[in-house]
């Protein structure tokens, strides 16, 4: 006799999970690297030598240091989210809006995640899909904020079976 194994499969929220207004934490945070940020930044073609050269960086106020590429703190805020809340459920993403890096990341600091729902409707197109609006928050290891982004998505709903 052989008994039946529960199986949970890791995942994102569907549509109708989602709630406005819920803050979500996204744990654990991700500690940058120089490779992390070298590697991207060259990756993308971004030339910038506050990115890339140290002698460079270290001469220059305020921060005398290379700063990491924002991008990459972009990238890495949307894809802390990812596990918690899109993983497998998303559509496409349709857009960014108001972005903002109002303090540096450098090698070494750890980014922390956290997304409100901010907005979510259903699609008038696409049947079994709706519209998810999220606010991305990250912050540096000090609690520092150092980027912000609103996110729109296309999300599918639960499906039926």
């Amino acid at each position: 006799m052989s008994a039946e194994i529960r199986r949970v499969v890791q995942r994102g929220l569907w549509f109708d999970e989602f709630e406005t207004g819920v803050l979500y934490e996204h744990r654990p945070g991700r500690t940058i690297t120089e490779a992390d940020n070298v590697l991207f930044t060259t990756l993308t073609m971004n030339t910038q030598a506050l990115h890339l050269d140290a002698a460079f960086a270290e001469a220059l106020p305020p921060f005398h240091q290379r700063l990491v590429n924002s991008m990459f703190t972009l990238s890495t805020l949307v894809g802390l989210s990812v596990a918690q809340l899109t993983q497998g459920t998303i559509v496409a993403n349709l857009g960014f809006s108001d972005i903002a890096f109002p303090k540096p990341l450098f090698h070494g600091d750890t980014l922390y995640a956290e997304t409100t729902v901010t907005d979510k409707r259903e699609s008038e197109s696409r049947p079994g899909e709706g519209i998810v609006t999220f606010a991305h928050t990250g912050r540096n290891q000090h609690g520092d904020i150092v980027a912000t982004a609103v996110r729109k998505t296309l999300v599918r709903k639960q499906p039926t079976t």
